[in-house]
């Protein structure tokens, strides 16, 4: 963990709430919680999903208002906070969902509701240089005149960051600023961050992320059911500490034993190729075998998806399935074949967010797939088992699968499809977004899937993910394959340093 800028004892706090308290149609989701906020401090905001969080966020955001409680900025009481009145105040949120304006330029975001003009026309000149101020003050090197929608997802984190600090931020709240990055530029977003520290902004960092927050985090507090259970130096906390006051329980997370691989190969890819992005791509899983596929994010790993389901046609390749050529490029030939890939975009391709939990769970199914009208009883009475058997929790009833926590959506997603009899499967980062203990319970269902004899093809971008699942491991760059090795024969440093092209450290 790094040192920050100095003892946050010797400072008076920038923000401080006291006694916060939210209720949702009567359901509380913040019940006291105290927080107080130094300058120039990362201060992590950690908790199971639905463990209040966002409803805090939210609060100090001015999207919510605080049912009781106290909320001090630089000293003096403030009730009733907006959105306006926060962002006046110097506070800022950069949210999970990046908020640019993706036709507009670089300059034009940083600068967005604050063009400098004379005359009634705006001054170009001047827009582009002092974003480019704005950029360079924080070590952010991003040529101004580039379209905001050619940026990576960490170029856009930077600009929105120095969009909000431009604005006067001085308590910015980052709302898992890494995920979904690649290693480098996961380093680069962290390195802003430490950069923001010491020059005196207050940072609450969200993250699930634990080895991360215990790299990066001066202090942390952590939220469970609505409270505050812990609030401590990060230094003095251990990663098992940690997620037992997240979780309330130890969370095991091991390697189980599983009976070995099958000789019979369930799924095999031969040369696959999509233009740049998988060249020569070729795998072989045996039944009851999980293979990762490991590689920055972005790389080949992530096109996988659209290939192998059949929503994309590559240019060239084989694939066959329980020994059985599958045509390629039609999504139905692929599902006929027994091959269910699971999607790590959840929201918009793997469940449809409007329809309630039990018809997501019994969409890929087809007695219900095909009929567009059903009992309510009867589909509940098929959902039940599934909600069970993958660990399922709704608040109440059947809600809208768009309404629950993320780790709850994904065990949707992953119930709706293994429950269909799968011969071999592909899961594009099936934890992706997930809190630790829903973690560990899909970890579990991706264990049981293996031991079933299901052939299992999964693509991550998490090292621990792949040490903790796979048996064997392909790592690829650029969209080919650079190595490949039995779990057993690699440690977790090698691994990372093959996937970043470079030695351990």
């Amino acid at each position: 963990m790094d040192s920050g800028a100095g003892s946050t004892a010797s400072r008076g706090a920038i923000l401080r709430v006291r006694g916060a308290t939210k209720s949702f149609g009567g359901a509380p989701a913040l019940k006291g919680v105290d927080l107080d906020l130094y300058p120039g401090e990362i201060h992590a905001l950690m908790g199971m999903n639905g463990a209040g969080k966002s409803t805090l966020v939210q609060i100090l955001s001015g999207v919510h208002q605080a049912d009781g409680g106290t909320i001090e900025v630089g000293g003096q009481e403030h009730s009733g906070l907006t959105v306006r009145k926060a962002r006046k105040l110097g506070i800022a949120c950069v949210p999970q969902r990046r908020e640019l304006a993706m036709g507009l330029t670089v300059a034009e975001n940083v600068m967005l509701g604050d063009l400098p003009t004379l005359g009634g026309a705006v001054r170009w000149r001047a827009v582009r240089a002092e974003a480019r101020e704005a950029l360079s003050g924080l070590g952010i090197s991003i040529d101004v005149e580039r379209i905001a929608g050619t940026l990576t997802v960490a170029e856009q984190t930077m600009v929105e960051v120095a969009r909000e600090v431009r604005r006067g931020g001085r308590i910015l709240i980052l709302d898992e600023p890494t995920a979904c990055l690649s290693a480098k530029d996961a380093n680069q977003i962290r390195a802003l961050v430490r950069t923001l520290r010491d020059d005196g902004v207050a940072v609450v960092y969200i993250s699930h992320y634990i080895d991360e927050v215990m790299a990066v985090a001066d202090r942390l507090t952590v939220l469970r059911d609505g409270r505050v259970v812990t609030t401590a130096p990060a230094a003095e906390m251990d990663r098992a500490s940690l997620v037992r006051s997240m979780v309330g329980r130890d969370v095991v997370s091991h390697r189980p034993e599983r009976a070995g691989a099958k000789h019979e190969s369930g799924l095999t890819v031969r040369g696959l190729s999509h233009g740049r992005a998988v060249q020569d791509f070729t795998v072989e899983v045996r039944k009851g075998e999980i293979v990762a596929v490991l590689g920055p994010a972005g790389d080949a790993q992530s096109r996988l998806f659209d290939l192998l389901s059949g929503r994309q046609r590559p240019d060239t390749g084989e694939l066959l399935v329980d020994g059985r050529a599958v045509p390629l490029g039609r999504v139905a030939a692929s599902l006929a074949s027994g091959l269910r890939c699971v999607t790590g975009d959840r929201r918009t391709l793997g469940l449809v967010q409007g329809m309630s939990l039990d018809e997501n769970l019994m969409l890929a199914g087809d007695r219900f797939a095909r009929r567009r009208l059903h009992r309510r009883t009867a589909l509940a009475r098929r959902a039940a088992p599934v909600r069970s058997s993958y660990g399922v929790v709704a608040l109440s009833g059947n809600p809208p699968v768009g309404t629950l926590s993320g780790g709850n959506q994904q065990k949707v997603l992953l119930g709706k499809w293994l429950e269909t009899d799968p011969v071999a499967c592909f899961l594009e980062d099936p934890t992706n977004g997930v809190d630790v203990a829903a973690m560990a319970d899909i970890h579990t269902l991706v264990d049981d899937l293996a031991s079933r004899g299901v052939a299992v093809l999964l693509a991550s971008s998490s090292a621990e993910e792949v040490m903790r699942l796979a048996d064997r491991v392909v790592v690829v760059s650029a969209g080919r394959t650079v190595a490949e090795h039995d779990i057993t024969a690699i440690t977790r440093d090698e691994l990372v340093a093959k996937t970043l092209g470079g030695q351990p450290r």
